[in-house]
């Protein structure tokens, strides 16, 4: 099978690494067309000898974009077209469908955020020209059937990640800590994503002044950078708290943490998958897979979740994984995983599953064909 993958960007991480993760697993043929110039996931993906194409547009009614689009699908003569995020999703059904793709699916890993793009008249009348939605996570899933998308066409298929990606290294912990310039015996309390407010990095700001001793590790930069670097001053702790920056993938950062914290609320807790996977301890506002083990009362070592109604829960556990971390005498937790339903091997096994379920389907009714004619109503 041919399968031309469609994404809106290729900036680092989130939709474009769990891509990469796809197409390292998938037995099909895939090629690549990013809809921005291609970032440090994209030149990997290409370094992994799977063609890209690059096809830039800066909104989603962009037709001259479609029209592009359209012609590369021909030319490619695909059996499937899959898009990825919501400009994709937009362009790539419709320009799939002119292009007289058979079979088109769409994959949505964001839409359940506060804050996300709404799911506006074009994107409902596009999602008729596909024939079936992965969502990334329950919530967005709801979303999309509370926004009219019919259930059977709506596939639950959650986010992945590759443990070995992860693997705690003593070596990049010596080296980041001598970069950031942290003793070794120094507690570090990590967390990385994008510097948002949505984020509550304040809060692990302000957790961090009641845990003497530690540092804050704050792996990542975003438009809260500034008012978060005044914070860390206005609290006494601007020399416990570390600004790393943007990092290229998160495997260094985490080998350099002791303990890894998120206060975010509207996460689906994909870093914190990450940190088990390289050893540490998490403190969590909200992880649902995580969440899941601990309803079935099979919970993850070493992981806590926090109250929400309790300001005092981030602190309280951020110094009882401190106190741990002193009588393991500063030795790593086993690397963990919230079950095999998150791994990347299950991603690729269930993305491949429904590729082969629509692959017996009749095509599109109605629908040019790549080889001339239309094809066969259903």
């Amino acid at each position: 099978m041919r399968v031309l993958h469609v994404i809106s960007t290729s900036a680092e991480g989130g939709a474009e690494h769990q891509l990469r993760l796809l197409l390292h697993r998938l037995p099909h043929d895939s090629e690549v067309v990013t809809l921005a110039p291609p970032g440090a996931e994209a030149r990997a993906i290409a370094a992994d000898g799977i063609p890209v194409h690059e096809l830039n547009s800066d909104r989603d009614t962009d037709l001259a974009a479609i029209v592009r689009l359209r012609r590369l699908i021909r030319r490619g003569r695909y059996d499937l077209v899959h898009t990825h995020l919501y400009r994709a999703c937009v362009q790539g059904r419709i320009a799939a469908r002119l292009a007289g793709v058979p079979h088109v699916v769409a994959t949505e890993h964001h839409l359940g955020r506060p804050g996300a793009t709404r799911l506006g008249p074009l994107y409902l009348l596009s999602e008729r020209f596909g024939e079936m939605t992965i969502a990334a996570t329950a919530a967005i899933a709801e979303r999309l059937r509370a926004r009219g998308v019919p259930a059977e066409r709506i596939a639950t298929i959650p986010r992945a990640i590759d443990p070995a990606e992860y693997r705690f290294d003593p070596t990049l912990r010596a080296a980041a800590r001598a970069r950031l310039g942290v003793a070794d015996d120094v507690p570090v309390i990590g967390t990385i994503g994008r510097l948002t407010p949505a984020k509550r990095f304040d809060l692990l700001i302000r957790a961090v002044a009641e845990v003497p001793g530690a540092v804050l590790l704050l792996a990542g930069d975003g438009p809260a950078r500034p008012a978060l670097e005044q914070l860390a001053i206005i609290e006494g702790v601007a020399g416990r708290v570390l600004f790393a920056g943007t990092v290229r993938h998160p495997r260094e950062m985490l080998c350099a943490m002791d303990v890894f914290a998120s206060s975010d609320r509207h996460t689906w807790g994909l870093a914190v998958l990450e940190a088990i996977a390289a050893g540490l301890p998490a403190v969590y506002a909200t992880c649902p897979p995580l969440e899941e083990r601990s309803a079935a009362r099979t919970p993850v070592r070493g992981t806590h979740r926090l109250s929400p109604h309790d300001p005092e829960s981030l602190p309280r556990a951020l110094r009882a994984e401190v106190l741990c971390l002193r009588e393991r005498h500063g030795a790593r937790l086993p690397a963990r995983t919230a079950g095999l339903r998150y791994d990347a091997d299950h991603l690729a096994a269930a993305v491949s599953r429904l590729y082969e379920r629509l692959s017996l389907t009749e095509p599109w009714p109605g629908c040019p064909t790549p080889h001339g004619g239309r094809a066969r109503n259903a």
